[in-house]
């Protein structure tokens, strides 16, 4: 029986539904900040009491909730979770063959200023890192290289946060992005224009940035050509990949760009002073063991390899071969329960209209697929078995399970909220209460996603829908507030209590999560700041500079 959205609900009342309907939001901020359960039972959680509110609010038939909490689910499961699950596989082999540790040692020997082992490795190679991984590993893994050079635990673990922003929308693989496009319909190439130009113009800042919070201003002039080298570089490769290719490479193939301009770059210039912490001892002391060019090129290979592959399936060729010539996809036209149920209501649009729900999912051309392949391929050249893979691939599952149930709820949970009408009534009511304000406020809903949840991912599920429809109703181009919800939430990462938890682990500092939150605040608020004054010049200055999307319908 069709089912039409009622936005109004509750006596009426936009503003009275919308604070009702809300509190789900409310409660995984409870879930996640106050009572600090774990992100799946929290997910979980919020996506059960999301149906009730459903079904008991707007009257929602339960079978329609369901159906609407699955498909989200499943396409939270296929392609997203088979992105990062891949993703993870592939770094996993690297580390499994011990090819990581010479990844490792192969950067960490260029210089004895700490301020360039900053740059080469929080900035440069945490990218890579969240190109190819994310998940925490970034942080956690930089972290712990700065720790074995011989940075003093702290000043490890909050230059990592700082430093590991420009590569979040675009890692693992793009999922970030490719989520906000799922959720909003906005074509991921649109988004990633519009991300890939605001993460260019952060990447100029950061280096010179991370390097202040490290030195001050005063001794990270010193180092100023460096800065602008590693920044430079990678907002000029991420900015042209993202414009021309799309979300899965631009942090991958940016950041292997900025770590080669720069280690060419010192090779030739270094600070006139050699700046170490105080009592440093080991700063002049080779930092890695030396290896042959040889060795240096079979360790990097995994991630050369996935860059060709990448580049493979993103051709046109390649993709209408395996969908139109021989349709290898999986495909529902029409999902069960839920396609010509839920009709839209004004004023979304004009008069009722379907709300068409369907399932896609182009399994051999998916990001996820080509990582997987490149991880086959490497197992090759790097010698593991089979045998070996698969329980390499095994434990990556086992690391991953509980991060692949929080990512489905909260995908789940997102769905729902726009089949339901959540996402439209909360979008109207922010419409109402913020008006022409509203660009202030949509990067500071993403970066208050990203500290519930610690994830952009999952920042975009929930706030996606809402950020397009308040910018549809107040004339703004979707894709200024869509593209702002991840920009600002990448400012999150450095507050979120799960990223600070990853980075106490990495650095033996569990229990002083309090004191990185103190040092990472301030400049949290520093760059939301500069976020925001970006997202104005956008929406009244230069709307021009950001591509559009089609308006809601």
């Amino acid at each position: 029986m069709p089912w039409n959205q009622n936005y109004v609900a509750l006596r009426g009342s936009l503003l009275l539904t919308a604070l009702v309907v809300a509190i789900p939001i409310f409660f995984l901020f409870w879930a996640l900040a106050v009572k600090r359960m774990k992100g799946h039972v929290a997910g979980v959680l919020t996506l059960i009491l999301t149906i009730a509110i459903s079904v008991l609010v707007y009257r929602m038939p339960l079978s329609a909730a369901l159906s609407a909490s699955v498909l989200g689910m499943v396409t939270g499961l296929f392609p997203i979770g088979w992105i990062i699950l891949t993703a993870v596989f592939l770094f996993n082999l690297t580390v499994e063959s011990g090819q990581f540790e010479v990844i490792k040692g192969s950067i960490s020997s260029l210089s004895p200023d700490r301020r360039i082992q900053a740059l080469l490795i929080a900035f440069s190679f945490s990218a890579f890192m969240e190109g190819v991984a994310g998940q925490g590993a970034p942080v956690a893994v930089a972290a712990a290289m700065l720790i074995g050079l011989g940075f003093p635990a702290l000043p490890a673990a909050v230059i990592c946060l700082v430093a590991n922003t420009p590569p979040v929308p675009f890692g693992p693989v793009g999922v970030p992005t490719i989520m906000m496009s799922t959720v909003t319909g906005i074509p991921a190439t649109t988004m990633a224009r519009a991300v890939g130009l605001d993460m260019a113009f952060m990447a100029l800042i950061i280096p010179f940035f991370m390097v202040v919070v490290m030195v001050g201003f005063k001794r990270a002039k010193e180092v100023l050509p460096a800065a602008l080298v590693a920044g430079l570089s990678y907002a000029a490769a991420s900015f042209v990949v993202s414009t021309y290719f799309g979300p899965e490479l631009p942090a991958i193939t940016a950041s292997v760009v900025s770590l080669v301009c720069l280690v060419l770059f010192i090779r030739v210039w270094q600070p006139k002073t050699v700046w170490t912490f105080e009592g440093d001892q080991a700063a002049g002391q080779a930092a890695g063991t030396k290896h042959s060019a040889g060795q240096v090129f079979k360790a990097w290979s995994p991630f050369l390899i996935l860059m060709v592959v990448m580049g493979i399936w993103g051709t046109p060729f390649f993709k209408n071969y395996a969908e139109k010539t021989h349709h290898w996809f999986l495909a529902v036209p029409k999902w069960p329960g839920l396609d010509g149920v839920v009709f839209k209501a004004a004023p979304i649009v004009a008069k009722p209209t379907a709300y068409a729900a369907s399932y896609k999912w182009q399994w051999l051309t998916a990001p996820g697929t080509a990582m997987f392949i490149s991880a086959l391929i490497s197992m090759g050249v790097l010698g593991i078995s089979p045998a070996t893979g698969g329980g390499v691939f095994l434990k990556t599952f086992k690391q991953l399970r509980f991060a692949l149930i929080t990512l489905s709820s909260v995908i789940g949970l997102g769905f729902l909220a726009n089949y339901s009408g959540m996402s439209f009534t909360l979008g109207l009511a922010f419409a109402v209460l913020t008006g022409m304000a509203f660009p202030v406020f949509s990067p500071v809903i993403g970066l208050l996603g990203v500290f519930l949840t610690g994830s952009v991912t999952s920042s975009a599920a929930l706030f996606g829908k809402l950020q397009q429809v308040t910018a549809t109703h107040l004339g703004f181009n979707p894709v200024l507030t869509t593209s702002a919800n991840l920009f600002g939430g990448v400012m999150g990462k450095l507050i979120s209590p799960q990223s600070i938890a990853v980075a106490c682990a990495a650095v033996g500092l569990v229990g002083r999560e309090t004191d990185i939150f103190r040092k990472t605040l301030k400049s949290s608020m520093i760059l939301l700041g500069i976020v925001v004054i970006v997202v104005l010049l956008q929406a009244f200055a230069i709307p021009w500079i950001l591509p559009t999307a089609p308006v809601v319908s």
